[in-house]
């Protein structure tokens, strides 16, 4: 957690749970299910959306929606000070679903949806003429079995 974090106590990450497990449920379920009031539930779920600890948001399957290549690339940049600027630069790219600094061979780690296999081309072909992007490699993710957001359990001790 950042330094400048908010305290979340054990009613803020059942709250969580219970909005990973259903991002529609309804303040008074939540309520009857941790057994405290309405009121709590909605002033918690508020500061929580207000600190940005929490986005309700509607997630789609992007199979579904039609985004038929998925694909991880690694990103190699040269001169290293640049990092940064090709980072931002690549996180506001719509096709990009997770953007990391790495260690290791690559710098940065993108995973990104496409269209198609002709869609992804195209990308991999944009952030190549970023400046500062020496290499990439792709690998092409030919089945997604678990796309998941982090089980909040694992941080009890």
């Amino acid at each position: 957690m950042e330094k400048n974090s908010p305290a979340l106590d054990e009613l803020d990450f059942a709250i969580l749970s219970c909005l990973q497990k259903d991002g529609r449920m309804s303040f008074t379920v939540i309520a009857e299910q941790l057994n405290v009031s309405i009121g709590t539930i909605r002033t918690r779920v508020n500061k929580l959306i207000e600190e940005g600890t929490i986005n309700i948001i509607g997630r789609v399957n992007p199979d579904k929606v039609g985004f038929r290549s998925y694909a991880h690339i690694a990103v190699y940049v040269r001169p290293a000070t640049l990092k940064e600027k090709v980072a931002q630069k690549i996180a506001r790219m719509p096709e990009v679903s997770f953007l990391a600094m790495t260690s290791g061979d690559y710098d940065l780690e993108v995973d990104v949806m496409c269209r198609n296999n002709e869609h992804l081309v195209d990308f991999v072909n944009e952030i190549s003429k970023i400046e500062g992007v020496n290499q990439t490699k792709t690998t092409l993710y030919f089945k997604v079995y678990k796309y998941a957001q982090p089980d909040l359990n694992l941080l009890k001790v």
